[in-house]
Formats: structure tokens, sequence, C-alpha cells
């Protein structure tokens, strides 16, 4: 019975080998994986582990310099950033500088006027250089496009006017500024202070 059941797995085998055999060369995809498995036991040889090796060092040479370079672009931005706060802060200490500088010779003529009203009491005189004072300031905020609103004889507007009265008048027709209390400014196209009215009912 054992002798029996070895000689039939004796014919058996080499059928099997066979088959295999017609399988994988009827099979590309089979062979050539049989190939690669062939290509992979080759890797393993010292020249690959070397040449991976190299790569390896190249590689984390350039991943080096990449890193020392963003550092590097990061310390810039840093910088750049406080520069830039610095900048801006010292741009809003001295926004008003050039006004100020424009408005000392009036401040000067102004004392000169004070200290020579005390020394000469002549009101004609006085009045004279306070009018030419006047003139040089007016030119100095016009300069910085300082402009005065004409309000009286137009239409109430609650943007450019601020109604503080409201009277009878038979010049003007309803709802028109009869008076100026107080001078309203454009400063160049902004509204700076409106002006302050008598408007007709």
């Amino acid at each position: 019975m054992v002798r029996w059941r070895e000689e039939t797995l004796k014919d058996q085998k080499p059928r099997m080998d066979e088959d295999h055999r017609e399988t994988t060369e009827g099979d590309p995809e089979k062979s050539i994986l049989k190939e690669e498995n062939l290509d992979n036991n080759d890797m393993a040889s010292p020249e690959k582990i070397l040449a991976l090796e190299a790569e390896l060092a190249q590689a984390k040479v350039k991943a080096d310099e990449h890193y020392d370079h963003l550092l590097r672009l990061q310390a810039d931005f840093d910088n750049f950033r406080k520069r830039s706060q610095k900048e801006k802060a010292e741009l809003i200490k001295y926004a008003s500088e050039r006004i100020v500088g424009e408005l000392l010779p009036v401040l000067d003529n102004f004392e000169r006027a004070a200290n020579a009203a005390k020394v000469n009491p002549d009101f004609a005189a006085f009045s004279q250089g306070v009018d030419m004072i006047l003139r040089q300031l007016q030119t100095a905020l016009s300069k910085e496009g300082l402009k005065a609103m004409d309000a009286v004889g137009q239409p109430f507007d609650p943007n450019l006017h601020e109604a503080v009265l409201r009277v009878a008048s038979e010049e003007h027709p309803e709802n028109t500024v009869v008076e100026e209390l107080q001078k309203g400014y454009y400063l160049k196209e902004k509204v700076l202070r409106p002006c302050m009215v008598k408007v007709s009912n």
C-alpha cells in the first residue's frame, strides 16, 4: 500500500513540475516578477549599498542647505518686520513735524507782535501786524490742504453744516444758510469741521 502511494506520487511530481513550467513560461508577468526578484537579490551587493549610502549623504547635505536657507529667510523676515514696526512708530510720532515747522514763523510773529504792543500801545499798528500774521497762518495751512467753506446762501446740508438756530428770513428761501457762526473747513477733499450756522425757516 505504501509502495503504491510513493509510485503514484513519483508519477505526479514530474507532471506538476511540467505544469508549473508551462504556466510560468506562458505568463510573461510571472517571468518578469521572477527577474525582478533576481535583481533585488543583486541589489544587496556591497556596490549597491555604497551607492545608496552616497545618495543618502548627498540628500542629507541638500536638506541641511535648504534648512539653513529657511532659517536665514526667517531671520531676514523677522528683522524686516521689526524694522517696519519701528519706522511706523517713528512716522506716527513725528507725523505733525512738517506742519509744526510751517507754523513756527507764525508763532515767532505773534510773539513779536505781543512784545511790540507792550512797548508801543499803538492800536492801528498792532491791528495791522495781527492782520499780516493771520494771512501768514492761512497761507501755511492752505499749503497743507486746508480750505474754508462758503456756507452763507447755500442750501442746508447736514454733511457740511451744523444748524444751531432756525430763523425767519424774507431774503432767503426755506432751509437755506443765512448766517455763519463758526467757519467750517475741508482738509483736501475731507470735511475737517462742519460750519456752525443759522438756517432759514
